[in-house]
């Protein structure tokens, strides 16, 4: 089996990467379209648990016409660094965001968060209010893990301790797609579960442990008179469409989209293209 670095680098064939270290020390590799369209706003796109940058891949040129793009690999996925560290909070995610930003000399930014990304949105938006445009979470939610939801962390870092990434990665990416239309997306859940792989053991763990201990960052979004964005799929199984709009403000745009599960990004990417590249023309 290859080592992570080289999984991760035959991944990202398909997305060009650079990478740069961080104050904290980390190495972030990064997507880029560089063009600012003569915006003084990015858009961020933070990707999902076990996942990399390479889960925007199908919506990125769509976005990059019109604004410039910024999507990294989380610390621990992908092509980035996987510090020992025994728990990733989600304000440790937050500073590499922030250290990133300021590698690439973005001042403000339209940040959006798939799943963990969600929560690191928030955590970024708590901690860098005055770096955004505007934020959003994709299939994501401001609420903390429920109690059988932290005992299931439990349960993925003793799996991902007895059986290493692969296997953890095979049982959980199937579950992410809408179970009417999983049959159909067999080439999506494959390579999803490819870019899942490219996961630091480690990483993985220390990422879990981190969302476990997340808390409830409702007011974030409630307090806030930044434009949020929600999207929820009708068909997700891992966050329902009530905890993704449980909290919102008066410029929140709430969106449901029929056909998704959990990976609107994979499973219904124009729509989900749409929705985003509204979403920014409206700020």
């Amino acid at each position: 089996m290859m080592e992570q670095n080289e999984k991760a680098d035959d991944i990202s064939q398909s997305i060009t990467l650079d990478a740069v270290v961080v104050e904290s020390g980390v190495k972030l590799a990064y997507y880029d379209s560089k063009e600012s369209h003569g915006l003084d706003t990015a858009l961020v796109l933070l990707h999902g648990y076990c996942g990399s940058s390479a889960y925007w891949e199908k919506i990125v040129d769509e976005l990059a016409a019109s604004i410039r793009v910024v999507a990294p690999d989380a610390r621990g996925h992908g092509r980035s660094s996987a510090p020992e560290d025994e728990i990733y909070g989600m304000e440790l995610f937050a500073d590499d965001l922030a250290g990133l930003l300021d590698s690439l000399s973005i001042r403000r930014a339209i940040v959006l968060g798939h799943s963990l990304g969600g929560y690191i949105a928030l955590a970024f938006a708590e901690r860098y209010a005055d770096r955004l445009s505007a934020f959003g979470l994709v299939h994501s939610t401001p609420l903390p893990d429920s109690e059988a939801a932290r005992a299931n962390r439990d349960k993925a870092v003793a799996s991902l301790q007895e059986s290493g990434v692969a296997a953890f990665v095979d049982g959980l990416i199937p579950k992410l797609f809408a179970k009417d239309r999983l049959e159909g997306m067999g080439p999506e859940v494959a390579w999803c579960k490819e870019i899942g792989y490219a996961t630091a053991q480690n990483g993985a763990i220390a990422t879990a442990r981190g969302m476990k201990a997340r808390r409830d960052r409702s007011e974030v979004i409630s307090g806030s008179s930044l434009p949020v964005l929600l999207v929820a799929g009708v068909q997700d199984g891992v966050i329902p469409i009530e905890s993704t709009f449980s909290a919102v403000n008066e410029e929140t745009r709430k969106v449901e989209l029929e056909q998704a599960g959990h990976m609107s990004m994979m499973e219904c990417a124009p729509q989900l293209a749409e929705e985003i590249a509204s979403f920014v023309r409206s700020i």
